[in-house]
């Protein structure tokens, strides 16, 4: 079995991908009507919950990761899925602020893992 420690930080990467295509795939489809967009998202959105909910009940019951570990975490996940998206997907520019947003997140991640006395 995988560690409480290693199977939450996948299954949220798992989680984002689907999520980012749930939200901004449809971008690539603008033929699709807003009802079919929307139908199309929710059902990602179903598969995309099968992973976050096991993710979060993982770590947090498992005594790995905080609620707060847990959501920060999530979030730069995020954004490091979303710039690839953008960037492979859209075919938008990463800029460098963007980056420089990414690694302000990152120190983030690194406070809120840090021990407190």
């Amino acid at each position: 079995m995988t560690s409480p420690y290693m199977l939450p930080p996948l299954l949220l990467f798992g989680r984002n991908i689907l999520m980012t295509v749930a939200w901004y795939g449809h971008l690539k489809r603008p033929d699709w009507p807003l009802w079919l967009a929307i139908a199309v998202a929710w059902g990602i959105a179903f598969l995309e919950y099968c992973l976050a909910v096991p993710a979060n009940r993982i770590g947090y019951l498992a005594g790995a990761y905080n609620g707060q570990q847990l959501k920060v975490m999530q979030e730069v996940i995020t954004l490091a899925v979303f710039a690839g998206f953008s960037v492979l997907v859209l075919g938008e520019e990463l800029r460098w602020n963007y980056a420089a947003a990414m690694a302000c997140l990152v120190a983030a991640v690194t406070f809120i893992f840090l021990p407190v006395k």
